[in-house]
């Protein structure tokens, strides 16, 4: 087991497990996760020779959980993790890895703060550059406007998803987890919901899951939520036009740092743009872009559910560094 410390970090503390010594490689989780999406990563990674450090995420577990809405902006959580490396790293450098809302946080982190990041990694979510838009005005275009239903927009009501997810957090983390996993049939994730919906609505309750996450990892989950509530959470969602105004400034720069991705062939996040090639997608703004896999049957739960395979690609792309 990694050992625990508190971090301080732009005026708040996180929760970092770290384990290993040498190269700090750290480890940012999305939603609705912990730094216990990277148990199977840890212990692979110090032993290869680095310092492996998997964070809560402000809002999460056993970090602060800040009360405004504007806590939780790209701006003020790339800021923290800048300050964890800033704390844990030699050289005042590391590398960072990211998985579904984690990506961005340390794509953009990359960008933003190259003087800390010597190569940043994304699961499941490409970089595809400064927004020209926001994300928000996208999504009500093409879901609410037409009375489709789209979780991102569900979720920026305060209280509203929060009444939902925290009734039962082991449920809300089966079925959420389930229903865009590469075990889940075509369908699952349902298009058709009408706008008012509820995320949770008509997603299957699957017992027993899948073998990748036991009886033990939902209970850790459930524990987790249970004290933190969603509150945090959620309001990474909230912040996207806050996000797009603060990256404008950087819309001139790309990352040049090494850079790595890894997908899922089920991952709904590539499905949105069905055709494309994730790699033709990132060349433009990755110019060191190291490679690109896709991995077969693999849905949303990149390092989870398929846990050797994207173990080896990140060690083996650490190691070349």
């Amino acid at each position: 087991m990694p050992d625990f410390r508190i971090i301080e970090t732009n005026g708040i503390k996180l929760r970092a497990a770290v384990q290993g010594s040498g190269p700090l490689v750290v480890m940012v989780h999305g939603f609705p996760e912990s730094w216990y999406s990277w148990r199977h990563q840890m212990g692979p990674i110090a032993d290869a020779g680095f310092t492996a450090c998997a964070i809560d995420v402000r809002g999460y577990g056993g970090s602060d959980k800040p009360t405004e809405v504007a806590d939780y902006s790209l701006e003020q959580i790339t800021t923290d993790v800048a300050g964890v490396i800033e704390a844990l790293s030699d050289d005042g450098t590391g590398v960072l890895i990211g998985h579904d809302w984690g990506a961005p946080i340390v794509w953009n982190t990359a960008l933003t703060r190259p003087d800390r990041v010597s190569a940043v990694a994304g699961l499941s979510v490409p970089y595809t550059g400064v927004p020209t838009a926001n994300f928000l005005d996208i999504v009500k275009a093409v879901f609410t406007d037409n009375g489709r239903f789209f979780y991102q927009v569900y979720f920026q009501d305060v209280g509203v998803a929060e009444a939902e997810l925290e009734a039962d957090p082991a449920a809300t983390i089966r079925q959420f987890y389930y229903a865009i996993s590469g075990d889940a049939p075509d369908g699952t994730w349902p298009a058709d919901k009408p706008h008012g919906a509820t995320l949770l609505d008509r997603l299957p309750d699957p017992k027993p899951f899948p073998a990748w996450l036991t009886e033990a990892d939902i209970a850790y989950y459930d524990s987790e939520f249970r004290q933190s509530g969603f509150f945090g959470p959620l309001s990474r969602y909230r912040n996207h036009g806050a996000d797009f105004e603060w990256l404008q400034q950087f819309k001139d720069r790309q990352i040049e740092q090494p850079s790595l991705f890894i997908g899922g062939s089920r991952d709904l996040v590539l499905k949105m743009i069905p055709g494309v090639n994730p790699i033709d997608i990132m060349k433009p703004h990755l110019p060191g872009l190291r490679g690109a896999t896709v991995l077969e049957g693999c849905g949303h739960w990149t390092q989870q559910e398929q846990p050797e395979a994207v173990t080896k690609l990140l060690v083996d792309w650490l190691k070349g560094l």
